[in-house]
């Protein structure tokens, strides 16, 4: 396998960006970008071969996406209350669409992608509260569309209409570690994309250097609806609590960003 430094990485990536149209090496592959960009460069998937630089990752996007990519999976506090599958899923969930088919009867629902912009259809948002230094989310009964009215009162039934309580959270230095481990310094790409037929083309266009976490940059993301949480649990199983970031925001979460003209 190739071995680069971070400047002989640059030149590579240049060179590939003055080929213009580059064909999938993986057709029919919905990471075919970043794959073929990782064989036009000779190395192995989600490894970026620069010594001594095991902060470095390489990203590659489609220009223009907002499509979303996990982050990392983090539960909220209070941990002790196992608060998805224990509050979540038994006094706020739904019936499952699949319960009676795949799953027994009495199979619930629990899952909400949030964020701080703006409420979901059944109430819930994300808060950012600067002061106490937690991420929370919350519950406003106002908010929730009039189509889930059966379950609202399903909802009244169980813990009454109020807010949260207690409500969940992720606290500052919690995430801080999390994200700050996950969010490495990167070479980010992002790429043209067409396509004539069935064959798909690339354009390796915009080079970015992006260095440094930014912690409030991620704070605001979480405000701005660019980092969104996603709840997915149901009685058999909960699949975990996911950050997600829409693509096109990652250089909002970096304090240098360097392109490469």
């Amino acid at each position: 396998m190739i071995t680069y430094t971070k400047e002989s990485l640059i030149e590579s990536l240049r060179l590939i960006r003055k080929q213009g149209w580059i064909p999938s090496r993986r057709p029919g592959n919905s990471g075919g970008i970043g794959n073929t960009l990782e064989d036009l460069l000779g190395i192995e998937e989600n490894n970026l071969p620069i010594p001594n630089a095991a902060e470095w990752e390489l990203k590659c996007q489609r220009a223009g996406s907002s499509s979303l990519t996990t982050l990392f999976h983090m539960e909220p506090s209070p941990r002790a209350l196992t608060f998805v599958p224990s509050i979540f899923l038994p006094k706020y969930g739904w019936r499952h669409e699949s319960a009676g088919i795949k799953y027994p009867k009495s199979e619930m629902s629990f899952r909400q992608t949030i964020h701080g912009m703006s409420r979901s259809d059944r109430g819930f948002k994300i808060i950012v509260d600067r002061k106490s230094e937690k991420v929370l989310v919350s519950f406003d009964a106002n908010n929730v569309d009039s189509k889930h009215h059966e379950w609202l009162a399903y909802v009244n039934k169980q813990v009454g209409l109020g807010e949260l309580n207690p409500q969940p959270y992720w606290g500052f230095n919690d995430l801080h570690h999390k994200a700050g481990t996950k969010l490495l310094n990167c070479f980010y790409i992002q790429a043209q994309v067409k396509k004539e037929g069935h064959h798909e083309f690339f354009w390796y266009k915009r080079i970015l250097i992006l260095q440094g976490f930014k912690f409030d940059g991620f704070l605001s993301a979480l405000e701005e609806g660019d980092i969104l949480i996603d709840f997915d649990a149901r009685t058999g199983h909960n699949h975990g609590t996911k950050f997600r970031l829409r693509q096109n925001a990652r250089p909002k979460l970096y304090s240098h960003i360097q392109e490469i003209e």
